[in-house]
């Protein structure tokens, strides 16, 4: 199992998410977008919007976004813009209202799997309410892949996974 080695507060103007939507009838036969991650890396799509101009909000990441809309879930690939930015043809974007988030940091082995899943959102969950942070209703959850914590291993062949919730 991975380690949540930090648990803190940040805050998110009003934002918009462009990227692509997903539901669950697009996970792979393994349960995951891992795929659809695959796709956007070989048909250069972060590279189509990332000539858009991003926020600092992104990290430097790009992200895994999440939530449950009307017993619906939504599973984006993406990255954060102002609100006035325009979704290119082919991709779609939602506003996301200015919000606190809580960040976890969660480290280990992305080879492993360790980093994904419901194992390790419910640790997050777990530490976010050990830190005292209430959900929003209707939370937003997103992976932030950021560049170097996520993307270079450290002496031990470990990564750092951004996992965040938005909160009151």
């Amino acid at each position: 199992m991975a380690d949540i080695i930090n648990c803190f507060k940040e805050h998110l103007p009003s934002l918009k998410l462009i990227g692509k939507r997903y539901i669950d009838s697009d996970r792979g036969a393994n349960g995951s977008f891992g795929a659809k991650w695959g796709e956007w890396f070989q048909n250069g799509w972060f590279d189509q919007i990332e000539s858009l101009g991003t926020l600092p909000e992104n990290g430097d990441a790009y992200l895994g976004v999440m939530r449950c809309v009307d017993e619906t879930f939504e599973y984006w690939i993406g990255m954060f813009f102002p609100v006035s930015t325009e979704a290119p043809e082919g991709y779609s974007s939602i506003e996301i209202p200015e919000s606190d988030i809580a960040t976890c940091y969660i480290y280990g082995r992305e080879d492993s799997g360790e980093l994904f899943g419901l194992d390790a959102h419910n640790a997050c969950m777990k530490k976010v309410a050990e830190q005292g942070f209430t959900l929003q209703k209707d939370p937003w959850y997103f992976e932030r892949y950021n560049c170097p914590r996520f993307t270079t291993p450290d002496e031990h062949g470990k990564v750092i996974l951004d996992y965040c919730v938005t909160i009151k």
